[in-house]
């Protein structure tokens, strides 16, 4: 057995930059553990108890986190066609990570830190975003059906050809933002802050947005 993945299975918690490729690594409880730059790419922590875990600038490709709780410092890290679904990232740091073409539909993203993170191409269907830091991101073909934004911080964020169909607004600040082509159907769009909003071919059926 690879040795950080036999050190990590016999609870050692202070693993920066360990090797843990393909790991299988289900249900396991990693509480508090520091993963740092480690390498995780194709992993399955399908269900892994991480809640205060050290994920920064770990490398995340195509690993397997459905259901785990990632309560955690994502800060950097490379989260690219991760499965994520179902996971708990509430108040998570995830602060400039890349999540491009990543699933996170049904997540539970409330309060959590994207600011700066690449979300391009990302399932997040059904996300609970609620009160989360989404300044600057990169949103860009999305899929946000149904998605719980409400009170988010959107400022700047680049939506084009997102698809918001459904998804609640209320609240949000998306001050600067960029949705051009973006799918608002149905979008709950109450007391949302569109200061400077880019709507250029927008559908805005059965909001209360009215343009000019």
């Amino acid at each position: 057995m690879n040795v950080d993945i036999a050190a990590l299975h016999s609870g050692s918690k202070h693993l920066p930059g360990a090797n843990l490729e393909d790991a299988e690594l289900a249900g396991v409880a990693l509480e508090g553990v520091n993963l740092a730059g480690a390498t995780l790419v194709g992993a399955n922590l399908s269900g892994c108890k991480l809640e205060r875990a050290r994920l920064d600038g770990a490398n995340l490709l195509g690993t397997q986190l459905t259901g785990a709780d990632l309560r955690a410092n994502l800060l950097g890290a490379n989260l690219m066609q991760a499965d994520l679904t179902g996971a708990d990232l509430r108040g998570s740091n995830l602060r400039g990570a890349n999540l491009m073409g990543a699933k996170l539909s049904q997540a539970s993203c409330a309060g959590a830190f994207f600011s700066g993170a690449n979300l391009m191409s990302s399932n997040l269907q059904g996300v609970d975003l609620r009160g989360a830091d989404l300044r600057g991101v990169n949103l860009s073909g999305a899929n946000l059906h149904g998605a719980n934004l409400s009170q988010a911080d959107l400022q700047g964020a680049l939506l084009q050809q997102a698809n918001l169909e459904e998804a609640d607004l209320r609240g949000a600040n998306l001050t600067g933002a960029n949705l051009t082509g973006t799918n608002l159907l149905c979008a709950e769009l109450e007391g949302t802050h569109l200061t400077g909003v880019n709507l250029t071919g927008a559908c805005l059926i059965g909001t209360n947005v009215v343009l000019p």
